[in-house]
């Protein structure tokens, strides 16, 4: 298994670290609801930490593959924060499309590109991803 560089390391660490504050995010919002409405800010304030690592990764001459993702996410993180938060809509029950398409694409493709670039670097990353990303997805389907 190859060494990873310092870009791919920050690439690696900063799709885990997504993956896993959705995990503990959901699994409150599960089982612990009004914890996770206290503190779920802090899922989209990750945005600033992806948006600043894509930023790095754009400016140390990196494929686009390595730093999409966090400006997907970035943007996600934004709009969300304004649909959720700052100006709340009532988007998810019943659902309202022109709110509900673009938040779940751009959550969905922030997340893919973090995991489909995971094999360029190391193939058995790209399983952890997906175990991890099942487990995120069965507990955010799951928690509404």
């Amino acid at each position: 298994m190859k060494t990873m560089s310092v870009d791919e390391s920050l690439f690696v660490f900063m799709a885990f670290f997504i993956q896993i504050v959705l995990i503990i995010y959901f699994a409150f919002r599960k089982w612990h609801f009004d914890t996770a409405m206290r503190y779920g800010w802090i899922v989209y304030a990750l945005g600033l930490l992806t948006v600043i690592s894509s930023i790095v990764l754009l400016l140390r001459g990196n494929p686009w593959y390595f730093w999409i993702a966090g400006f997907l996410y970035g943007v996600w993180a934004v709009y969300g924060y304004i649909v959720d938060i700052a100006r709340p809509v009532q988007w998810r029950s019943p659902i309202y499309w022109p709110v509900f398409g673009p938040y779940v694409l751009l959550y969905l493709s922030s997340l893919m590109f973090y995991w489909f670039t995971l094999p360029r670097i190391q193939k058995p990353l790209w399983y952890v991803y997906a175990v991890l990303f099942v487990i995120s997805t069965v507990l955010n389907v799951t928690s509404h």
